[in-house]
């Protein structure tokens, strides 16, 4: 089972635009390169991540029959400047402007993720994390269940399933050195070029880490079939397209880093990608779900030697659930009532997204789900972006994944999606009514 980490550490830097451009977007162009300046040292995900030795350390602990809280030290962090500038684009923004209004929302996020990196080991952090990520009691779009029922109804149909049911070419194992081959040659063959590097680390916690630029496996570590195609659908054809589209806009070049306010629509298309692609298994929406149900258990109480056999009792090994628990408890005490929170978006991003697929479907705009992966923006950026791009402002993506570009078989998909939310299966019970079928 693959427990992927994104790794912000190789973030592409964006260039200042060039041109002559119209007063209102030279503005917002000039703030926004003030932006990417402020923010370019807020590596939230690499600071609040944990050295490789305590979980070396821990697991050695756990193969002994000694389970301990693992103790973290962060190094101090002071983005006083940063946040001081950040503020300022807020103030300059123009509110009523799509360009102004994109700005005003990511510096106050990046602002936010300043402050959690100043405050990483103490419980402030949780509220900052709600701030910039969410709940998981919080409901999901559309007024539906919360994410933590979501993720509860997931994991009870995944351990209602049989796992006889997996074909044969499912449990073949396939080693890191042979994928990094099989997947440098994939992203090789896609962008035309060596663009994305993939890299064997025998000090990675987790089985993979995947960046803008580069996607490193855990030497040593197994995968699966469906490890391969999650890490070209979910972290190189969404996270990493992106970022190299995004360093492609003239004007907006923070559209190519990986922000706070963007991580619920980034998490969200790339599990989308997972699914219409046939890339993602239960077993993968299992795991997603129980990192949701762990988050809302470190929530209410539980420590983080709790939630890291909460994942064993799940069947995971133990150094997944590691690796897992290390998710929940990155920045904050290990001692329970704290928790990281990004895991919560992944449900909420995926229907947020694939809600977003069926409205563009019925609007007839389809062309925004392309221009999605022009950057790194959210759902409602891509919409007041769409006169900018209509007038070439910012620059249509230059890469696409396949199933996008493929828009007769998303449409397809979307639409009998539309059609099929129409029947009730609560009203479908008994032999009888499914012999109707």
């Amino acid at each position: 089972m693959m427990e992927t980490v994104h790794d912000d550490s190789d973030e592409p830097i964006p260039s200042a635009p060039h041109g002559r451009l119209a007063p209102d977007v030279a503005h917002h162009a000039a703030l926004d390169a003030r932006m990417v300046r402020a923010a370019r040292g807020i590596r939230l995900l690499a600071l609040a991540s944990w050295p490789a030795e305590v979980g070396a350390r821990f697991l050695k602990e756990f193969a002994r029959g000694r389970v301990r809280l693992p103790e973290v030290r962060y190094a101090a962090q002071d983005f006083t400047e940063a946040r001081r500038e950040l503020d300022a684009i807020v103030r300059e923004a123009d509110r009523d402007h799509p360009l102004g209004q994109y700005l005003a929302e990511s510096a106050r996020t990046w602002s936010i993720a300043a402050e959690l990196c100043e405050s990483l080991g103490t419980p402030r952090v949780t509220d900052l994390s709600v701030a910039l990520f969410g709940r998981p009691d919080e409901p999901l779009p559309g007024h539906g269940p919360t994410t933590r029922e979501a993720a509860q109804h997931f994991i009870s149909i995944a351990n209602e399933l049989d796992h006889a049911l997996l074909a044969p070419s499912e449990q073949i194992r396939i080693s890191a050195t042979a994928l990094s081959l099989q997947l440098q040659r994939d992203l090789d063959d896609f962008f035309d070029g060596r663009r994305i590097e993939v890299q064997l680390d025998p000090d990675l916690i987790a089985k993979a880490a995947a960046g803008a630029t580069r996607i490193r496996l855990r030497t040593g570590a197994a995968f699966s079939e469906y490890d391969r195609q999650q890490l070209l659908q979910h972290e190189a054809f969404v996270h990493s397209l992106t970022a190299l589209n995004g360093r492609e806009q003239p004007v907006l070049g923070s559209l190519a880093l990986s922000s706070p306010r963007s991580t619920a629509t980034q998490e969200g298309l790339a599990t989308f990608a997972e699914q219409i692609t046939g890339s993602i298994d239960i077993g993968r929406m299992k795991r997603l779900s129980l990192r949701i149900e762990a988050v809302a258990r470190a929530l209410d109480g539980a420590d983080f030697v709790e939630v890291f056999r909460y994942f064993l009792d799940q069947g995971q090994t133990a150094e997944d659930s590691f690796a897992s628990a290390q998710r929940v408890f990155r920045g904050v005490p290990t001692t329970g009532g704290a928790a990281f929170t990004k895991d919560t978006v992944y449900l909420r991003g995926l229907v947020g997204v694939h809600t977003f697929f069926r409205w563009s479907l019925r609007q007839q705009k389809l062309h925004l789900g392309r221009w999605l992966f022009a950057g790194k923006m959210t759902l409602a950026d891509v919409q007041r972006f769409e006169p900018l791009f209509d007038c070439g402002v910012l620059k249509r993506p230059r890469w696409l994944p396949p199933w996008i570009v493929r828009a007769n078989g998303l449409a397809g998909m979307l639409a009998f999606s539309l059609f099929a939310n129409r029947i009730r299966l609560d009203a479908i019970a008994g032999p009888d009514a499914v012999a109707d079928l």
